[in-house]
């Protein structure tokens, strides 16, 4: 009953005009970016930060969701029409989704990716109504110790997932950890890195470098290696399955629901691994696995499945711990921050409209991304022509003028020129740089839990053993670094993460 007050109260928050407007706005953008390629929800959502000061907590944080899991959507529209993937989680879609469109089956193939992300979104959200407040009650007997050891594993697991090397993802993230510490420490008046420069007194701000690297590291990248983009397929018709369609679909997105749900919980995981995950998994359970790659209609609603519910269920370490599992969730735990609500099991017991009312949109959000997906699919199918060329100069100009607007301050556009280019260089050697955000956004905090642990036990390490969480999850980060160590799994890895 505590369940149903509380859904009550989330909705009762969604369903205000101002949050509808936001939901709908934040779908829309996403299924936008989701259909052009080189635009993904990173960059949107790190240009889009500057306008979260001029909002409420409640429509900020629903339209920046709306932008993650509208994408998924999008991303499927020309992965099926074009062979084009508009996101990486929907690279798996191309194999079999392009194959159906080439068979005259097109509108079946968007229809059965609509579906699919439909189900799975609101299977996600069910799980995240469900799972998010007791994981959040059990939270509260952390104390800095555990906390401190929890990231440690965020850490480790985001080296895992990472694409390219272990050696290259633990690099990112002892970088990332090291721009954390710029500024003013915390409990001396000692200024660490900050080379006398008064702007970094504070520390580096997560909007110039996030809008550097996801924004200006990736045009640069995209100018560089301009996709062809092959013609669009002129008339999609009959977009309702038939019944043999969807007895063929409906296993494969309760399996990519329930897998996406559990991989977007795991620290660096999220839409891209859940989607390559159920691809295989549906390959492995087939009577006939040589029908995928030739339009297998399970191949287009699994991964579509789990990239939808993995990128929902992402928000279950963030409410609940604090924890961002991958580079959007940091970027939202940015925008939480910059709204001064502090990510973790706080937030649920100090903001719980701002806490429902987040998961209520999202119900709300995939029932709008249905009703946009299907009837306007001619009108996403023709904005893959817009010429690059076109739209690389306006997302400089915004890039600009957003990092400008937080505080009139040219350091911040030199910052994010140079991240620009590291986001560049990250690119051309192969790193990715979703170790070094979660490790410069998880950084300051890390230090501060490791000192105050280290305080309250008078300088005893023995702490972080003694304490049951705590030794339990170093335990699991030992078994992970075993894992990394190990030259079978690194292969297996490396295998499942090849795109």
């Amino acid at each position: 009953m505590d369940i149903l007050s509380s859904l009550a109260l989330g909705f009762a928050t969604a369903f205000t005009l101002q949050n509808l407007l936001y939901c709908f706005l934040g779908c829309l953008l996403g299924t936008l970016v989701g259909v052009l390629p080189g635009i993904g929800p990173a960059a949107t959502i790190a240009m889009l930060l500057p306008a979260t000061f001029t909002l409420p907590a409640a429509p900020a944080l629903i339209m920046m969701a709306g932008i993650y899991y509208g994408a998924q959507y999008g991303g499927s529209t020309t992965a099926i029409l074009v062979n084009l993937p508009g996101e990486a989680s929907s690279v798996v879609t191309t194999i079999d989704g392009y194959q159906m469109s080439q068979q005259g089956r097109a509108g079946v193939a968007l229809a059965t990716a609509a579906i699919g992300s439909f189900v799975a979104g609101s299977v996600a959200t069910l799980v995240l109504a469900l799972f998010a407040p007791p994981l959040a009650e059990m939270s509260l007997e952390f104390r800095a110790p555990d906390y401190f050891s929890l990231m440690v594993l965020g850490l480790i697991g985001s080296v895992i997932l990472a694409r390219g090397s272990f050696i290259k993802a633990l690099a990112m993230i002892v970088f990332g950890l090291l721009v954390g510490l710029v500024g003013t420490d915390v409990n001396a008046p000692v200024r660490r890195f900050t080379f006398e420069i008064p702007e970094l007194f504070d520390g580096i701000g997560i909007v110039p470098v996030a809008m550097g690297i996801f924004g200006l590291g990736e045009i640069i990248l995209n100018l560089q290696h301009q996709e062809s983009r092959a013609k669009v397929i002129g008339t999609i018709t009959k977009l309702m399955p038939s019944r043999e369609d969807l007895g063929r679909m409906a296993a494969p997105i309760l399996r990519g629901s329930a897998l996406g749900s559990f991989l977007g919980i795991l620290p660096g995981g999220g839409a891209l691994l859940a989607s390559f995950a159920a691809y295989a998994l549906e390959k492995k359970v087939a009577r006939d696995p040589s029908r995928f790659g030739r339009g297998a209609i399970e191949g287009v609603a699994a991964p579509e499945a789990a990239n939808n519910a993995g990128a929902q269920t992402s928000f279950i370490p963030l409410l609940t711990l604090g924890l961002p599992s991958n580079a959007i969730m940091a970027l939202m735990a940015g925008a939480m921050m910059i709204q001064g609500v502090q990510p973790g099991p706080g937030v649920m017991k100090s903001q719980p409209a701002l806490f429902w009312g987040l998961i209520a949109s999202m119900w709300i959000g995939n029932l709008m991304l249905l009703i946009l997906n299907l009837p306007l699919v001619g009108l996403w199918a023709r904005l893959v022509r817009v010429p690059y060329d076109v739209l690389y100069p306006a997302i400089m100009v915004f890039c600009a003028i957003g990092v400008y607007s937080l505080s009139g301050s040219l350091v911040d556009l030199y910052l994010m020129i140079g991240f620009g280019a590291l986001g560049y260089l990250f690119a051309k050697l192969g790193c990715d740089p979703a170790p070094f955000l979660l490790g410069m956004i998880l950084g300051p905090f890390m230090e501060e839990y490791l000192r105050r642990a280290m305080l309250l036990s008078r300088g005893d390490p023995m702490v972080f053993v003694e304490r049951p969480i705590s030794a339990t999850l170093l335990g699991l980060t030992a078994v992970a670094v075993l894992f990394i160590l190990s030259p079978t799994f690194r292969a297996r890895r490396d295998q499942a993460l090849k795109e």
